[in-house]
């Protein structure tokens, strides 16, 4: 038994526990409020406990303090927007505000996941949900409780390992040296081209999205996101394809559990379970967490905006696909460049 809990660990299972806990508690919580509608804010401000992952807590301390705030600060911009019921084009200038300020952040601080892919999402999904006046500072509540756990036990270890630590050290991963601040980051051009790469492309899925009719145009522009690597790292031409097809795979799991119309109960189980999955394994292969995650994404959407099941995975597949062709562009566009750039 302790052999098998030790294999866990070298697969983060440390980071997938707090992961998994930072977003089916708030969850709960709400169930037993009668507020489930509210579900988006918590499962975003609880994706704090995304960052920080296997980094010592001097340094965690900074990096998930600067993931949380700005999660935090991109959730209050969505509602606002959402209350004003900002036209398309507004919501269109607030993505390209959000991308950017989620790479130069990344980039700056250090932050792993390095891509603004949390911030994207949240952003996306928020700003569209309808938003009665007077429910801005519960719902903000809501998300700013729920980052605060988040944080607290992202750096709960810190206790952790100087209590149980000391009689059971293997049970515990080794943290490593990482997430070096980066100030100059905002003059580096890889950033920037970065940053139009991902803006170019979240621009045309989203607009390709909306002129097909195809409901959830987010998706598109979250998997483009996904799918971009962040600045200065290799493009790949297998994450598009990993992308596709494992959302589409994960597509047929959440079919499982949405199509019966399952109790709350699992449904936040299953997110539980979709949030430690993917952690356990979005490091070692991309398409396999994407089992785990499109579960996730899809059950977090249908609770806090129910639509009729069949449609709502139809899109979540067509957009995925729509998006992933066209960062798959943008990486052969890239490397055809390089190639060109080499000859000469």
């Amino acid at each position: 038994m302790k052999q098998w809990v030790v294999s866990l660990r070298a697969v983060q299972f440390e980071v997938a526990a707090r992961a998994a806990v930072a977003i089916a508690l708030p969850l709960t919580v709400l169930v037993l409020t009668g507020q489930l509608d509210w579900a988006a804010y918590a499962a975003f401000g609880g994706m704090t406990a995304l960052f920080g992952r296997n980094e010592p807590y001097r340094v965690r301390l900074r990096t998930v303090t600067v993931a949380g705030t700005l999660m935090l600060a991109i959730i209050t911009f969505a509602l606002i927007l959402a209350l004003v019921e900002a036209p398309l084009i507004v919501l269109t200038a607030g993505l390209v505000v959000v991308i950017v300020a989620g790479i130069v952040v990344a980039s700056m601080a250090g932050l792993f996941p390095a891509t603004p892919i949390f911030f994207v999402f949240g952003y996306a999904v928020i700003a569209q949900l309808p938003t009665p006046g007077d429910e801005f500072w519960p719902r903000l509540t809501v998300a700013v409780a729920s980052a605060a756990f988040a944080w607290l036990l992202t750096m709960s270890g810190w206790l952790l390992r100087r209590v149980a630590g000391r009689r059971e050290p293997d049970l515990y991963k080794n943290l490593v040296h990482g997430a070096l601040t980066r100030p100059a980051a905002i003059r580096d051009r890889r950033v920037w081209v970065s940053i139009a790469q991902n803006v170019v492309g979240a621009l045309a899925a989203g607009s390709l999205a909306i002129a097909a009719g195809i409901g959830h145009p987010y998706w598109a522009v979250v998997s483009v996101i996904a799918v971009l690597p962040p600045p200065g790292a290799k493009h790949s031409v297998s994450r598009a394809f990993h992308r596709m097809i494992g959302t589409t795979l994960g597509v047929g799991l959440t079919a499982l559990v949405l199509l019966p119309g399952s109790p709350v109960a699992v449904l936040i189980l299953v997110i539980a379970l979709g949030q430690f999955g993917a952690e356990i394994l979005i490091g070692r292969h991309y398409g396999a967490a994407l089992l785990f995650v499109t579960p996730l994404a899809l059950t977090v959407v249908h609770l806090t905006s129910p639509v009729p099941v069949p449609a709502l995975l139809v899109d979540r597949v067509l957009e995925t696909v729509l998006g992933s062709v066209i960062a798959l562009a943008i990486v052969l566009l890239v490397r055809a460049r390089a190639q060109l750039k080499k000859r000469h």
